[in-house]
């Protein structure tokens, strides 16, 4: 019987998870919108990011604990909010979060989330709720009151969707939900279409059109940002201008984010806005990168534009996939390892330190 050796990389876990997973699914997670030219340009433009590294800073067992929102976490990572989990694995969100909560790291939990919130906070994990616009606003009123009971430490509000981008893999596979994966945050009656099938538009599409608002505005984060409590973190900017007037409407954070190249194809890289949001909101915010991450490498990166951390997305689904939990749980523990060979490399003693390094073009 062959023998496969662990995952040494996050990549590994993909190739694994490739095979487990029936194509659709592995199209519905792997694919991006369009000619997926801005799925692509996440990854290239990282990798043309130079890091110089600094020598005889004394460092050999860097730190990797940060702050985000107030809260001291294992290491500059959080686990990217993502629909559905329970489709790659029976487990699902809890799994995930769980191993999140093992990690030390923050888990953000999607609004499409197929196990209800409160299943999710009591796994211990702490827990960010990410927010899509209801179209009714009574019932945006009632899900944060749900998430609040529940425990969640943080609202990030997903802006960058006002309309599913036309995502052709799953187009070309019929691409539907089993019909025993729900919403399950969703006011009851909103899944249907997920389920259904409409020429030209994908179920997933047809559902979540109809259920959120199209139309948000930045009066509506306003009033959101008014009414809630908790920490608000804009997700989805990639102007400097957008990310300032987020800011005034009073998020704590932002994150710069192309939806991992799942909306807008021929949107920049996430990477690429990176410095210009941070040299535009200043001290007035922390500013995460999302869309593309796959390694430390890839965290120090980020950081050496001036994030104050990353979101890690479809790593965590490929492992999730791959071995549930402890599988989740080994994928953030390698990138853990990545993070602190990076900085040591880089001759950081700690996350702060590697905002501070010059980065160069390469390639």
């Amino acid at each position: 019987m062959e023998i496969k050796p662990d995952p040494v990389c996050l990549a590994d876990f993909a190739a694994l998870a490739r095979t487990v997973l029936p194509p659709r699914v592995w199209d519905y997670l792997d694919g991006g919108s369009g000619a997926e030219v801005t799925l692509g340009g996440n990854r290239s433009a990282l990798d043309r990011v130079g890091v110089v590294p600094r020598v005889l800073t004394g460092v050999s067992t860097p730190s990797l604990r940060t702050r985000l929102l107030g809260r001291e976490y294992a290491m500059p990572v959080a686990v990217a909010p993502m629909a559905y989990q329970r489709l790659v694995h029976p487990d699902g969100e809890p799994a995930l979060a769980a191993a999140a909560r093992v990690a030390d790291v923050p888990y953000l939990a999607s609004i499409l989330g197929s196990t209800p919130i409160e299943q999710v906070t009591a796994t211990g994990a702490e827990v960010w709720f990410q927010l899509y616009w209801l179209r009714d606003r009574s019932l945006v009123a009632d899900l944060l009151a749900r998430v609040r009971a529940a425990g969640c430490r943080a609202l990030v509000v997903t802006v960058d969707v006002p309309v599913l981008g036309r995502r052709l893999r799953d187009l070309r596979n019929s691409f539907r939900l089993p019909p025993e994966l729900v919403p399950a945050n969703l006011p009851g009656g909103r899944d249907d279409l997920a389920h259904g099938g409409t020429p030209g538009v994908t179920p997933v599409a047809a559902h979540r059109d109809a259920a959120f608002a199209p139309a948000l505005t930045w009066s509506d984060l306003r009033w959101l940002g008014e009414r809630c409590d908790l920490p608000l973190v804009v997700k989805g900017i990639l102007d400097p201008a957008d990310a300032v007037r987020a800011v005034d409407a009073g998020a704590r954070a932002i994150v710069v984010s192309n939806h991992g190249g799942r909306q807008l194809d021929g949107a920049p890289a996430s990477a690429t806005m990176l410095p210009e949001v941070v040299a535009a909101v200043g001290d007035r915010c922390e500013v995460l990168l999302d869309s593309g991450i796959r390694s430390g490498v890839d965290v120090l990166r980020a950081l050496a534009l001036g994030a104050a951390g990353v979101l890690v997305g479809r790593p965590m689904l490929w492992a999730l996939a791959v071995g549930g939990q402890p599988a989740a749980s080994s994928a953030l523990a390698l990138l853990a390892a990545e993070v602190r060979d990076a900085l040591a490399l880089a001759g950081c003693a700690d996350p702060a330190s590697a905002r501070r390094l010059r980065t160069v073009p390469v390639g």
